[in-house]
């Protein structure tokens, strides 16, 4: 269940691997605006990477509930002179979009994931084509409509169930387009598409999509559950529930985790790892 990235192993037998957020975007729900600037967003992505991160993971829309698409131009405006830059700086680079064309151009300036919060269905012909031709590993993840629709009218009859005939549609879709298996990632989607009650459900059996055998990733940092179990403390405040929340994921599964804070999680990782891995440490 190992997968290579741009020449690097990622070995998911060994460690949990950390995806730093890099948004370059104006509405974000947490860091809106605050990367818009190229000097931050470079300055920002090196601190990610000497703090920790595996991968820096770019996104020039967002994708929070409500939000409202952009055109492409828009978000290859925004996300290009980053990639560009931090090409020969950083060891890897994700582009977060679900346009195939956005994502061929943040290939060929150097991005080596592309991280599809559509899972391969916005667009499915052309992303398919664009990934089997480049051949590099995808994050397929699981959402209902848009991120404009997808907190309405929240419904499963079952939840893990449902997400996991998702995937295994996904797999299909990829197979058949040329998309190499061992080169797809899954996310769950914590906050797309779920109620507080689904995301709570989904980190505490993310070890029943291990079935699927691929590598998961899940992104629960600073999302609203974690508001909301915490008293309603505004996305600033949210570090130590994300902590938590990372916690179980890497040890329910997880083999990627998607996060702001990459300084005080790398740490959180560690220590988590250990504790995941110590049945097989001598005593």
């Amino acid at each position: 269940m190992n997968i290579v990235v741009n020449n690097q192993l990622f070995d998911f037998s060994k460690k949990t691997y950390i995806m730093g957020i890099l948004n370059i975007t104006e509405d974000s729900f947490s860091d809106g605006g605050k990367f818009l600037h190229k000097n931050a967003a470079i300055e920002h992505a090196l601190q990610m990477e000497e703090e920790g991160a595996d991968i820096i993971d770019i996104g020039g829309e967002s994708t929070r509930p409500g939000a409202s698409m952009i055109d492409s131009k828009e978000e290859l405006r925004r996300v290009l002179p980053i990639i560009e830059e931090l090409a020969a700086k950083v060891k890897t680079i994700s582009i977060d979009t679900y346009k195939p064309e956005v994502a061929k151009e943040a290939i060929e300036a150097g991005a080596s994931i592309v991280n599809d919060v559509y899972g391969l269905r916005y667009n499915s012909n052309k992303m398919t084509e664009v990934i089997a031709k480049y051949d590099v590993p995808v994050v397929i993840m699981h959402m209902r409509g848009t991120p404009e629709t997808m907190q309405k009218k929240i419904s499963y009859i079952n939840l893990l169930s449902e997400i996991s005939a998702f995937f295994n549609e996904s797999f299909k879709l990829a197979a058949s387009n040329g998309i190499d298996e061992n080169k797809i990632i899954i996310d769950p989607g914590i906050g797309f598409g779920k109620t507080f009650a689904h995301n709570l459900q989904l980190i505490k059996n993310l070890q029943k999509f291990k079935i699927l055998n691929k590598p998961i990733l899940v992104g629960p940092s600073r999302k609203t559950f974690i508001g909301e179990i915490l008293g309603n403390v505004p996305t600033g405040k949210r570090l130590m529930g994300t902590a938590s929340a990372v916690t179980a994921c890497v040890l329910n599964g997880a083999n990627i985790v998607r996060v702001h804070d990459v300084k005080e999680i790398a740490q959180v990782v560690k220590i988590a790892d250990a504790i995941k891995h110590a049945d097989i440490l001598e005593v």
